[in-house]
């Protein structure tokens, strides 16, 4: 069977992370959603099949459907435990499965995905139900599950992607690996001289082509994804992914960066979330704990209004092609949306719109011609074409900011 995705309504809830990205297309441990999902069906890596919101076409691939395979739909909320696995695997072509009032997953024939795809939405009213228990199976309900569940995902995919050792990689005699077994480097990585890596409390996956700088620690579990970079002296530890393309310095804990996203210089982020092509100017921190060690409230994207967490430790959202400057204090619980430009030497306000730029006692409206030209040059550096449909969704996004 091919595999392919669908959203529900909580996907708003992980805004601005999926303003600019369908939710299988998540990072979280090694692999995106997408990625885990195929490899747990046994799908070869290709094309990735998914209903993808109007803004979003042309920007990620929709398909195509193999004529003749069946179907497995999968809410990309939802992560591929061995025991939705294996309910998967044992659904009937015409069924779905359902708890909680939300469809879960469900099989249909090729020709009834290519009619979903075509319409844009997943119809499961004509479908059997088959109701289940949700409790067995872990899915991500609030933009913190992400971070929180980092770690065990990072284990989980070293099963999940038959993860070893690769070839040619370049380990210093003078770097310390503390629980190697549990180390594993892959194709043509670096680990340069008094690196320490220590895998005692988690494995440790440094990702073809990454490079961990001289001096750097890292306690697992921790991955450092494909062609990253740790910088000398970085201390990276606590349930951290750092994404593919990124570059990673000063202190970062139970952090998520997607990619090409870059904090190369000293500075703490902590219990955050980092989207694409964003930039932390030297010595920002991130704070991720009140001071009366209350639980932290974060602003609701979409109603504006405060919601209560119930979480003691959350640090900084940041949405693609955001950046600060040197000095930035960012608050507990901050939310930055998309293309921010945070320069202020205040705190900078809890939850910034896309498209804004941030000085102290001053807020205003990011020039959108000015956003993309910025977009253009950092993505050139990385050999990234920006294209036209990337841009319309860009615009689309900047406009419903104004509103």
């Amino acid at each position: 069977m091919q595999c392919c995705f669908f959203e529900d309504d909580l996907v708003s809830r992980f805004y601005p992370l999926t303003l600019t990205r369908p939710m299988d297309d998540i990072r979280i441990g090694i692999g995106t959603l997408s990625e885990k999902w195929k490899s747990a069906l046994g799908e070869q890596p290709g094309d990735t099949i998914r209903i993808l919101r109007t803004n979003l076409q042309g920007v990620f691939e929709q398909g195509p459907v193999e004529p003749d395979v069946p179907c497995a739909w999968i809410n990309s909320r939802f992560l591929p435990t061995r025991a939705l696995v294996s309910r998967v695997r044992e659904l009937e072509i015409g069924s779905c499965l359902t708890g909680s009032n939300q469809v879960i997953a469900a099989k249909t024939e090729a020709a009834t995905a290519e009619t979903w795809l075509s319409n844009g939405r997943a119809d499961f009213s004509n479908l059997l139900v088959l109701e289940t228990e949700t409790d067995s199976f872990t899915q991500l309900q609030h933009l913190w599950d992400l971070f929180q569940l980092n770690g065990q995902e990072t284990r989980a995919d070293i099963e999940r992607f038959g993860i070893t050792d690769g070839n040619n990689a370049s380990i210093s005699d003078k770097a310390i690996l503390s629980g190697r077994e549990d180390i594993h480097v892959g194709d043509n990585a670096m680990i340069e001289p008094g690196a320490i890596l220590m895998a005692d409390t988690g494995p440790i996956y440094i990702g073809p082509g990454a490079t961990v700088g001289a001096g750097a620690i890292l306690k697992g579990p921790v991955a450092i994804c494909r062609n990253s970079i740790v910088k000398p002296g970085a201390r990276i530890y606590d349930a951290t992914t750092i994404g593919p393309v990124c570059k990673a310095g000063g202190e970062i804990g139970n952090t998520i960066f997607h990619s090409y996203s870059n904090k190369g210089h000293e500075g703490y982020l902590g219990n955050s979330l980092i989207g694409q092509w964003c930039n932390f100017g030297a010595d920002t921190n991130t704070s991720n704990l009140k001071n009366n060690y209350s639980t932290i409230r974060l602003t609701d994207w979409e109603t504006m209004q405060q919601v209560e967490t119930g979480q003691q430790f959350i640090g900084t959202i940041m949405g693609d092609h955001s950046k600060t400057a040197i000095n930035v204090q960012l608050n507990t619980g901050t939310i930055c949306g998309v293309s921010c430009n945070i320069f202020t030497s205040d705190f900078p306000p809890k939850l910034i719109p896309s498209f804004t730029w941030v000085g102290t006692n001053v807020m205003q409206p990011y020039k959108f011609d000015k956003a993309v030209e910025t977009m253009e040059a950092v993505m050139k550096r990385r050999d990234v074409a920006i294209s036209d449909d990337y841009i319309r969704m860009m615009k689309t996004i900047s406009a419903d900011s104004r509103n």
